[in-house]
């Protein structure tokens, strides 16, 4: 659906509200059906979302687009459709004594809260918009989707097939650019998910404060890589190369910098250098390489590389067919390793999101940990290494939003983990129980037995006996 003004907007939450409220209560199966016809819609154009999202991004690598996007939402919803039975019956709790003895009973009821927005980025349009629209229909809610507007061709894919698949009281998509996001956020749904950058979160959050609705926010930051002196240097690098690599390291969940012990920075460089030569011995014409998403973010991380060299850096620039990528109308880049890099430099202040790598050093594991804490909370923390009793004193003495040990990334994909960050990179999750409780609303029931129960302990005026009774027991 195409939609630029608020009053539409507020027109369309209007008619999903009413819809869900008439339907109450909706048995599992409607929410069943709803999961499959995502499903069917991924199954039938997951192909399509790819050559559009490569077209988006001048060019992305189609395998990697199935993988990234389609696969693990289809993941989702299938892990969504087994769990959501267990998930939505009724917590039983504990009530005080001595009314347990007496017949009185408590539970909490996780009901649907209604229409949820999510606001879904770039950099996986479909995935970051089908996973949580995923947890959103397994909670039983209506949803509203604002796509980003810099991957024109897929929002306006998506906003052509959902109405082939779903009423739009059930879902919808607006589409258009950053005002109507504006706008999109400060609608009174009864949840928002934004997922997007730091800077922008800090909007969002003040434009759905207005109107007091919940948020969750799925952003970013600088995810450090610790390399300890146990680990496997060779694996370990293929590793961080992959997720440096994937998406053009267009990922919020990047390794954003390397902290290695300083007899091992030329060994981990050169491993590194080797991973990636390995995974891609060309890059312009690579079909498996994926370029930056345009000429304003590639001028981006240029400015970052430019400024990290003039404050004493040094660039080793991984182009393993030696091409001249100056000379190209694309947006591609070949992967930049900084060394000597310091926090006077841009690059070690505001979240990469491309092929740059900077790579810092460290005597002892408390200087690196110490250097994490010195900073913003990040999305995802990475350590590499054999040593146990190292291990945990990297993860017990840091905070992030999530941990993958020897490797990078892989925390996300496995759905029945939460997935979102703490603090500047983030509140609230999705994924797991933790997603379908994000977007439910968990009740408080409780049922009196006909004892009269208030009169019994005492609360009942005038003040006596039962109440001096109740008193000295429940003070004792």
């Amino acid at each position: 659906m195409d939609t630029t003004g608020k009053e539409a907007m507020l027109g369309l939450l209007a008619r999903q509200r009413d819809a869900f409220t008439a339907a109450r209560p909706e048995p599992l199966a409607v929410r069943h059906d709803r999961l499959e016809r995502c499903a069917a819609l991924l199954k039938a154009h997951g192909e399509d979302f790819a050559r559009a999202m490569s077209a988006d991004f001048g060019h992305r690598s189609h395998e990697q687009s199935m993988m990234t996007d389609v696969m693990p939402s289809i993941s989702l919803i299938r892990y969504s459709q087994k769990k959501m039975k267990a998930w939505s019956k009724p917590d039983k709790r504990q009530v005080n004594f001595p009314l347990n003895l007496l017949g009185a009973k408590a539970e909490v009821r996780y009901e649907p809260k209604g229409v949820i927005g999510i606001v879904s980025p770039w950099n996986f349009p479909v995935g970051l918009c089908m996973g949580p629209l995923a947890q959103a229909f397994a909670a039983g809610n209506r949803a509203m989707i604002k796509p980003s507007e810099f991957t024109e061709r897929t929002s306006d894919l998506m906003a052509e097939l959902f109405p082939k698949f779903f009423a739009e009281e059930e879902v919808a998509v607006v589409t258009g650019g950053a005002d109507v996001g504006q706008a999109f956020c400060g609608l009174p749904f009864d949840h928002l998910l934004f997922t997007g950058a730091t800077s922008i979160g800090r909007h969002v959050l003040h434009a759905a404060a207005d109107n007091l609705v919940p948020v969750t926010l799925e952003l970013g930051g600088k995810s450090p890589t610790i390399l300890g002196r146990s680990a496997d240097v060779k694996r370990s690098a293929e590793r961080i190369a992959l997720g440096k690599m994937m998406n053009a390291g267009q990922i919020c969940l990047a390794p954003d910098y390397m902290l290695v012990p300083e007899e091992l920075e030329g060994k981990a460089i050169d491993a590194v250098k080797g991973a990636v030569a390995a995974m891609y011995p060309t890059l312009l014409a690579n079909d498996d390489y994926t370029s930056v998403i345009n000429a304003r973010h590639r001028d981006r991380l240029k400015g970052l590389v430019a400024d990290a060299l003039d404050k004493g850096a040094e660039a080793i620039v991984v182009n393993p067919g030696d091409e001249a990528f100056d000379t190209t109308n694309g947006n591609k880049l070949p992967l930049t390793i900084l060394r000597n890099v310091n926090d006077q430099m841009k690059v070690m202040q505001e979240e990469i999101f491309g092929p740059v790598l900077p790579v810092m050093t460290y005597r002892g594991i408390d200087e690196a940990v110490d250097y994490v804490n010195a900073h913003d909370r990040p999305l995802g923390l990475y350590y590499f290494g054999e040593d146990a009793g190292e291990r945990e004193r990297v993860l017990t003495r840091t905070i992030s939003g999530g941990v993958t040990v020897n490797d990078v990334i892989f925390h996300v994909s496995a759905d029945d983990l939460p997935f979102g960050g703490v603090g500047p990179s983030g509140m609230g999750s999705y994924h797991g129980v933790e997603g379908f409780r994000t977007f439910s609303h968990g009740r408080a029931v409780y049922r009196q037995p006909k004892v009269d129960l208030a009169k019994l302990a005492g609360l009942k005026p005038p003040y006596g006996a039962a109440t001096q009774r109740t008193l000295k027991m429940q003070l004792k």
